[in-house]
């Protein structure tokens, strides 16, 4: 069941709102004038938890800013507090609100993948859903620490990391089984058991057996060796070696299962939350989150909120341990528990892990905050250069990059108060233009990029950066003023004499105002940082064009010309070049070749000449 208050600037009837309330769960959404959705929330009693926002108690200054701002809220029954929680998560997902937790890494967590459904299992690398024929151990906090556990793991086990087509395809052993870390079972040198218990042995110690890994080589290298074959035992004793050697190496080796531990940190407004990943007693490392907080919320709450977003679509753990209690603790053991499939608490003991946790979410947020700091100064002496009533909140940056003229691209960079805004970063391939005329590329893009946030779709900067001086800034100027934006300050930046760092002439709005600021400046140091990145983002999108084009053969651009037919083409002629000398008859003696197809492949190769 849904409520709904339609905003009005003028007009917002709290008396009704609050007296037609229900005091069952549920979600309330507020709105502001614009109809924006500005803070969502999730209530045992809706009818209790909406009206403290209005019965005039002492409310802090955020909450009260929040208030101030309401022209409407929207409100939604659920059968159950579980309910209300998932409806809030996706809310919240959906609509953004600057006043809620917002969590803004969603980036997928890698895995070690174990190929099940191949009679010689490989471990590999693996981000992403779930597929049938493999079983997933993780998640890792980065790429590294899954490469440097396939590393440890080949070097102990001996188990495969190659491709199935590889494997398939090979007619004696590879570098690796030189190596000694692989035991070659694509040409048969091991067991289809033997290596099945390789496998096991490594699936184990993943999941954090290992104590009986080691008995199990210690029983092999006995047997071995009153078989009197010694070579075996050897090598079993230096699996042993080594796996004693890593065991010592880990930070966590006690306890069992699979466990994150949340650390809580705060300075200068920054708010740190680190897991910590702990895998059948292993710590695997540690990732920082930065959520966004828009009100002052204790630690139960701020957790609370970056819970009920974290594992939505990610693997649960057994066990979460956290650095202080978690508002609405049941309910998320209750969801998480039946996300999962299994039972899944939440708990605050393990004193040791939670120090680390907290240790690494301290350093984060001190580090941050120093960043913060740096970033609000250079922003602030940003608006003072370019005479802005407040500190601009959004930046974006142009470039052009080429070669010759040839397949020109160009980027668009953004930076935010906090730094670069990636996700937010967009290239364009310029196409139908001179090549080299940069003006126009300039034009282009800028048409393309600022017709879509004109119509709504997406949001305006409060400074353009171009890289360019007087003629790249009046393109700007021309295209903002074709669509009609107002508001946006507009920079063209030159580069200097010698093209040297800090000798950088800045042309500003639209007549175009000459400004040399000192090398030491903040505000030209954030200039530089933008200009540099989106030329480094332009240049890597040629880049990657001109690898395209250059693995591109020159016969997939002619009509008529399948892939049976260029590889008969290639295996006639015995490649491109010999292919390009041929004359149109040679070319119609191949099967398939008619003479009009033979006339465009040749008129391919020789319509330059």
């Amino acid at each position: 069941m849904t409520g709904k208050s339609e905003p009005n600037a003028d007009v917002f009837d709290k008396r009704s709102l609050l007296a037609n309330l229900t005091h069952k769960p549920g979600v309330y959404r507020m709105s502001d004038r614009r109809g924006r959705v500005i803070y969502v929330g999730k209530a045992r009693d809706l009818k209790r938890r909406v009206s403290s926002y209005f019965q005039g108690r002492a409310l802090d200054a955020k909450t009260l800013a929040l208030v101030n701002q309401v022209a409407a809220v929207d409100v939604t029954v659920t059968r159950t507090e579980a309910e209300a929680l998932m409806l809030e998560y996706n809310l919240i997902k959906e609509h953004k609100p600057r006043f809620n937790i917002v969590l803004r890494d969603d980036k997928s967590y890698p895995y070690i993948a174990v190929s099940t459904d191949h009679p010689f299992p490989r471990l590999s690398f693996y981000r992403g859903a779930r597929r049938k024929g493999q079983k997933l151990y993780g998640p890792y906090p980065s790429a590294g620490s899954v490469r440097e556990t396939l590393n440890q793991l080949q070097k102990l086990f001996l188990v495969r990391q190659c491709q199935d087509s590889y494997f398939a395809n090979r007619t004696r052993p590879c570098l690796q089984y030189q190596l000694k870390r692989c035991t070659a079972p694509c040409v048969g040198l091991v067991s289809e058991s033997d290596y099945g218990r390789d496998v096991e042995h490594a699936l184990m110690f993943l999941s954090g057996q290992g104590s009986a890994v080691t008995d199990s080589l210690a029983e092999r290298m006995e047997r071995a060796s009153q078989r009197l074959d010694f070579e075996q035992a050897g090598q079993y004793r230096d699996q042993l070696s080594r796996l004693k050697r890593i065991d010592a190496q880990q930070v966590v080796s006690t306890g069992a299962g699979d466990v994150d531990v949340i650390g809580y940190a705060r300075e200068g407004g920054v708010h740190c939350i680190t897991v910590l990943f702990v895998r059948g007693g292993r710590m695997l490392g540690s990732r920082n989150h930065f959520p966004r907080v828009g009100l002052d919320m204790d630690i139960p709450e701020t957790l609370r909120g970056f819970l009920l977003q974290y594992y939505q679509g990610r693997e649960m753990p057994h066990e979460i341990i956290a650095a202080s209690a978690v508002n609405d603790q049941a309910v998320l053991e209750a969801m998480y528990s039946e996300q999962a499939g299994r039972k899944v608490a939440i708990r605050g003991a393990r004193a040791r892990w939670l120090e680390l946790a907290a240790t690494n979410a301290a350093q984060g947020a001190a580090l941050r905050a120093r960043s913060n700091a740096t970033l609000g100064q250079q922003l602030d002496a940003l608006a003072d250069v370019l005479n802005l009533a407040e500190r601009p909140s959004r930046l974006e940056c142009f470039d052009v990059s080429h070669t010759g003229g040839d397949l020109t691209v160009a980027a668009c960079v953004v930076f935010g108060s906090e730094g670069p805004l990636k996700a937010d970063y967009r290239r364009f391939n310029i196409q139908g233009l001179e090549p080299g005329d940069d003006y126009a590329a300039m034009h282009q893009a800028l048409s393309r990029r600022y017709t879509r946030l004109a119509k709504g779709e997406g949001v305006l900067p409060d400074v353009l950066l171009i890289d360019g001086g007087r003629g790249q800034l009046g393109r700007a100027l021309e295209v903002l003023n074709e669509l009609q934006v107002e508001g946006v300050s507009v920079v063209g930046v030159a580069k200097g004499e010698g093209r040297k760092p800090g000798r950088e002439q800045l042309f500003i709005g639209a007549d175009a105002t000459r400004a040399k600021l000192p090398a030491n400046s903040p505000a030209l140091h954030l200039i530089q940082q933008i200009r540099d990145e989106a030329h480094r983002f332009a240049i890597s999108g040629h880049r990657q064009r001109r690898k395209k084009r250059q693995g591109t053969s020159p016969l997939e651009a002619i009509p008529g010309l399948g892939p049976k037919r260029r590889r008969e083409l290639l295996r006639q002629f015995g490649g491109l070049q010999a292919l390009s000398r041929a004359g149109v008859d040679d070319l119609c003696r191949v099967k398939g070749i008619s003479k009009r197809l033979a006339m465009s492949i040749y008129e391919r190769f020789h319509s330059d000449a």
